[in-house]
C-alpha cells in the first residue's frame, strides 16, 4: 500500500456526510464562483460570444456543482479545487456550446478553441488567440482569464506533477472528441470511428459511441485534481485513479447525459451516441454493463466508497432529470436502472430531486 493510500482519509465515508459537505460547502460556493464568471461574461464584446458563453452558465449550472462534489472530498482545500473546477468546466461548457451552435465547421478552429483547455491544465503556458480561425474575436479576455485561473489554482496543488501526464491525456481525448463530434455531419461517424479504430485498445469492452462518450466526461480530471491536493500522490497512483475512471465511469457520465438529451439533441440537429445502439433493449443492457464495469474499476482505487457514490450520484441525478418524463422511451429506460436500485441512490434521487426543485 503506498503512502498515497494509507494517508488520513478526508473524504465523506457515506452518502448523509457527503450531501452534508454539498449544501453547505459546495453549493454555495460553486455558485458563487459562477456568479462571478457570469457578470464577467456580460461584458463580452462580441455580441455571439457573450450570448453563447453567459448560455453555458445558466443552461449547464448544474455540470459545475456535480464536478463541485469532487471538493467536498477535501474540503480544507475546497478554496483551490471549487475554483479550479468550476473555471475548468466553465471553459469546457462555453467551448461546446460555441462549436454546436457554431458558425464554423473548420475543424482546425474547433482545435484551436480546445486548445484552451488544453492550456488551462499547463501552468506555464502561454494563452493564444483561440478564436483566430473564427470570425467571432473579441471576447474581452473572458476565456484568457478562465485559462489563468486555471492555471493559478493547479499551481497550488502539492501533488500535481504526478497527475499531469494522466491529465494532460485525458485532456488531448477531450479534445479530439470535440473536434470530430462537431465537423460537418455528413463526416463526423466516420470520423469517429475512424479515432476509435486507432485508440480502441484502451477501452477493448466498449463500442465506438461508448469510446467517444468516455473521452467526453471530465470527472477523470476533476477526481485527478483532487488527487493532487496531496503531495505524496506518486504517478502509479496516478495512473490508479485515471484507470479506475476511464473509461468506464467516464463513459458511464456521459451515456447518461446523451440519454436524457435525445430529444433536444434530435431538435437541434446533434450527434446523440444514444441513437447508434439497435433497439432501446440493447441501449439498456450496455449501460446496466457499463455501470457495472465501473463499479469493479473503483474498487482498485483509494477511499472507494467516494468514487461508488459518485456512480450512484450520477444515476440518481440523470435519471431525476425532468427530461426523463417528456420521453417515453427515456422513461422506460430510467424505470428499468432505477429497479432495485441499492438505498444509496435512491437517497441521491431525491436529494437530486429536492434541489432542482428548492434550490433552482
Amino acid at each position: 500500500m503506498s503512502e498515497f493510500e494509507q494517508g488520513r482519509s478526508l473524504s465523506p465515508r457515506g452518502p448523509i456526510g457527503l450531501m452534508s459537505r454539498v449544501y453547505k460547502y459546495v453549493l454555495p460556493e460553486v455558485r458563487n464562483c459562477l456568479n462571478v464568471w457570469r457578470k464577467d461574461a456580460e461584458g463580452i464584446p462580441d455580441p455571439e460570444l457573450r450570448k453563447q458563453a453567459l448560455a453555458s452558465i445558466e443552461t449547464k449550472q448544474f455540470h459545475c456543482e456535480g464536478g463541485g462534489i469532487y471538493a467536498a472530498g477535501n474540503l480544507p482545500m475546497r478554496h483551490i479545487l471549487i475554483p479550479l473546477i468550476v473555471a475548468y468546466q466553465t471553459i469546457s461548457d462555453y467551448l461546446d456550446n460555441l462549436c454546436d451552435r457554431s458558425t464554423s465547421m473548420n475543424a482546425e478552429d474547433f482545435r484551436l478553441l480546445h486548445q484552451s483547455m488544453l492550456d488551462a491544465i499547463t501552468p506555464g503556458a502561454e494563452p493564444v488567440n483561440y478564436y483566430a480561425l473564427r470570425s467571432e474575436q473579441d471576447d474581452g479576455g473572458y476565456l484568457h482569464r478562465l485559462v489563468r485561473t486555471c492555471q493559478e489554482m493547479i499551481s497550488r496543488l502539492p501533488g500535481y506533477a504526478s497527475a499531469a501526464p494522466e491529465i494532460s491525456e485525458l485532456a488531448g481525448l477531450y479534445t479530439d472528441l470535440q473536434v470530430y463530434k462537431h465537423i460537418r455531419p455528413d463526416l463526423r461517424e466516420a470520423a469517429l470511428k475512424e479515432w476509435w479504430e486507432k485508440k480502441r485498445s484502451r477501452a477493448p469492452q466498449l463500442y465506438w459511441n461508448e469510446f467517444a462518450a468516455a473521452t467526453g466526461s471530465t470527472l477523470g480530471v476533476f477526481m485527478l485534481f483532487l488527487a493532487s491536493c496531496d503531495s505524496r500522490l506518486s504517478k502509479p497512483d496516478a495512473s490508479l485513479i485515471r484507470a479506475g475512471y476511464f473509461p468506464h465511469l467516464c463513459c458511464l457520465h456521459i451515456m447518461l447525459d446523451y440519454l436524457i438529451d435525445q430529444d433536444e439533441d434530435r431538435a437541434g440537429g446533434d450527434l446523440n451516441f444514444c441513437n447508434y445502439y439497435d433497439n432501446t433493449d440493447t441501449m439498456l443492457n450496455r449501460i446496466a454493463s457499463i455501470v457495472e464495469w465501473a463499479r469493479k474499476d473503483v474498487r482498485n482505487i483509494p477511499e472507494t466508497p467516494l468514487h461508488r457514490m459518485v456512480i450512484e450520484g450520477l444515476l440518481a441525478l440523470y435519471l431525476s432529470d425532468p427530461k426523463v418524463s417528456e420521453q417515453r422511451e427515456v422513461r422506460s429506460v430510467s424505470r428499468r436502472l432505477m429497479k432495485r436500485s441499492p438505498l444509496t441512490r435512491l437517497f441521491f434521487f431525491i436529494n437530486s430531486r429536492w434541489i432542482r426543485k428548492h434550490l433552482y
